[in-house]
């Protein structure tokens, strides 16, 4: 690792077989907590080149637990990079259960918030969810109420000897772009919400040489998200737009009406009045706007307002507060 960070230090960057050899050394202990804290460093204060990304991203991939089983369903996953330092509530888990609800199979892929209060596993174990890596129970989850919740950690052992530095760091890293594009399933449609532009790019060069159904997201100022607080931008295989919540029909908001809280427990707060339909019209629009893009990513001949009609009425409806009481039933 000591010739590793010298390289580095120096401004070099590794090729794509290198980063590759790095990550899947890393997974197998072969670097104690002060390397890899150096090594994720590095990236704090330089970006990651694209072969680095690659490289990183084949280590993890190879690395992942076989759960080909769930990709049969086709689902899709909403996730962001996280990052963005706005300690927003949980928008976009939320937004994976509104999907569900609608009638659309979702895996979604989530982890311990590690720069905000509560990430996806956060407001799951709020709820008593207990994670697991049982095929067979994910399988019965998907099935049964169109959703299934991995812990990424149990899929990865590379996230889960990371995860100590992480916490410890409390800011952004490589980590957090990594995260939405190693979803053990390997997922055919997905919606990533990244806080920069610079990151959207990066994102849709990869994504074009794949055969993914993708929608990458971005509050132009600065959420990783469609936080319905600026305009927006939206990069799929068909187009580039930006559209204002004026444009979709939802009100714009401010960002204090998106904040998460001080406590786990604060956000999981907020994500039970979402889920049984009394959280602010701010808070239910935020949801129902990424919903929506996830639903018109599955169903591309939906226009957009028919998906934001789709995903509010299956919040009005009580269908959403079903679908989530169903899944506690099966993963608690």
């Amino acid at each position: 690792m000591k010739q590793i960070l010298n390289r580095l230090f120096e401004h070099q960057y590794l090729n794509r077989a290198e980063a590759k050899e790095i990550l899947t050394k890393m997974a197998a202990g072969g670097y104690n907590e002060s390397e890899i804290a150096a090594f994720i460093s590095v990236f704090l204060m330089r970006s990651i080149s694209v072969d680095e990304f690659l490289g990183f991203s084949d280590a993890l991939l190879d690395l992942r637990a076989n759960v080909d089983a769930l990709a049969a369903y086709n689902p899709i996953d909403i996730v962001g990079t996280g990052g963005d330092n706005k300690n927003t509530f949980n928008i976009s888990t939320l937004a994976c259960f509104v999907v569900a609800a609608s009638g659309y199979k979702v895996a979604k892929h989530g982890n311990y918030g590690a720069t905000s209060v509560s990430g996806a596993s956060n407001v799951m174990e709020q709820h008593g969810v207990k994670f697991t890596q049982d095929v067979g129970k994910l399988e019965k989850s998907i099935d049964r109420t169109n959703i299934a919740y991995l812990h990424a950690p149990l899929f990865n052992n590379a996230l889960k000897v990371v995860a100590p530095v992480r916490k410890a760091l409390g800011v952004r890293t490589f980590f957090n772009m990594l995260g939405p594009v190693v979803n053990p399933i390997r997922p055919k449609r997905t919606v990533l919400g990244v806080f920069n532009l610079k990151m959207a790019r990066l994102y849709s060069y990869m994504y074009q040489q794949t055969d993914v159904d993708y929608s990458i997201v971005h509050s132009l100022d600065g959420y990783d998200e469609i936080s319905l607080t600026s305009d927006f931008k939206i990069i799929n295989k068909f187009e580039e737009k930006i559209l204002s919540p004026q444009q979709i029909g939802l009100a714009k908001c401010m960002e204090e009406d998106l904040y998460g809280g001080e406590t786990p427990e604060d956000a999981a707060s907020i994500f039970d009045n979402v889920i049984n339909n009394t959280a602010t019209i701010a808070q239910k629009n935020a949801v129902i706007a990424n919903a929506a893009t996830a639903i018109q990513t599955i169903d591309s001949h939906l226009s957009f307002e028919e998906a934001i009609a789709k995903a509010q009425e299956t919040i009005d409806s009580g269908r959403l507060k079903k679908t989530f009481g169903q899944f506690l039933e099966l993963n608690t």
